[in-house]
């Protein structure tokens, strides 16, 4: 019995092939066949200099089609210099546009709703939190795509049509964010405040509405204007995201400039080096004094 154990077809190596289903052993490779690590093999196998050669001679592949190039990099930052007005004047002034009404919207909303996160009435809590998770917890971009896609291009009231503006969809649909997170942010000032107040002002008969807005909110302002200075810059600062749908702002119109200029490629770094100085120059002071606003508001225990 032991012998014919011995010879099982398809697990004994030396036993002869059967026509019979049978289970044949598992061999698997984790990492692959050894062929496919020769690269790796001889990445770490190989002299440092080796590596460094090989990063000089891609590092230096740009510059040497630059060089062989009659567009040079002076040439580049000169039509810079001619296009400056029409990309700062039209384009990042379109991105300050939007921030602008884009905060405008979303505060109003967001303290309405944060305001409903704290309701007395069930229904509102509820829809409020629902509302201000969704939109918290969503992709910026996806929020534009689905707005400029569902809002109309125009709206006929009679015999008037009043057009919709790309930039004022791309208003709407970056206020939905701005909408959920200042949401949290007026709901977490309102519960910072400390219970005694509003213990003293039910003392003092004081109706809900009066105790929130005559003294939670007043308390509450300086609490929440270093978190709102810093939404505002993270808001400016995802601006050009609308680009992708077309609005005219300084992403969109600094491509244009370049494809009128024949598309060089010494063209990148002038115009989107310029653009990221531009949000540098205008975001970096608010968050410098976001936190000293911070530091001078802050609670202290």
């Amino acid at each position: 019995m032991f012998g014919y154990l011995k010879h099982i077809p398809g697990i004994s190596p030396n036993s002869q092939q059967s026509d019979l289903p049978v289970l044949l052993p598992y061999q698997g490779h984790s990492a692959g066949k050894p062929e496919d690590l020769r690269f790796s093999r001889w990445l770490a196998s190989s002299s440092p200099w080796v590596l460094f050669v090989i990063f000089l001679c891609v590092s230096l592949y740009p510059m040497v089609v630059m060089a062989q190039s009659k567009f040079t990099l002076e040439d580049a930052f000169y039509t810079l210099w001619r296009w400056l007005p029409f990309v700062v004047g039209s384009g990042f002034v379109m991105n300050l546009l939007i921030s602008f009404f884009t905060m405008l919207i979303g505060t109003a909303t967001g303290v309405l709703l944060g305001l409903g996160q704290i309701s007395l009435l069930s229904p509102v809590r509820k829809f409020s939190w629902f509302t201000t998770q969704l939109f918290r917890n969503s992709p910026w971009l996806v929020l534009l795509f689905i707005v400029m896609l569902t809002f109309p291009f125009e709206i006929e009231i009679g015999d008037t049509i009043i057009p919709i503006p790309d930039w004022m969809k791309a208003v709407f649909g970056l206020s939905l964010p701005i909408m959920a997170n200042i949401s949290e942010v007026v709901r977490g000032a309102v519960q910072s405040v400390p219970t005694g107040q509003w213990e003293s002002a039910e003392s003092l008969a004081f109706s809900r509405s009066q105790t929130i807005w005559q003294i939670i909110l007043p308390q509450c302002f300086k609490r929440m204007i270093p978190p709102w200075m810093n939404w505002y810059a993270i808001l400016t600062m995802a601006t050009p995201l609308v680009s992708l749908l077309g609005v005219e702002e300084i992403v969109t119109l600094s491509r244009q400039a370049m494809e009128a200029e024949d598309n060089h490629p010494e063209l990148l770094i002038p115009f989107f080096g310029f653009a990221l100085f531009l949000f540098f120059a205008y975001c970096y002071p608010i968050a410098r004094w976001t936190l000293k606003l911070e530091e001078r508001y802050s609670v202290r225990l």
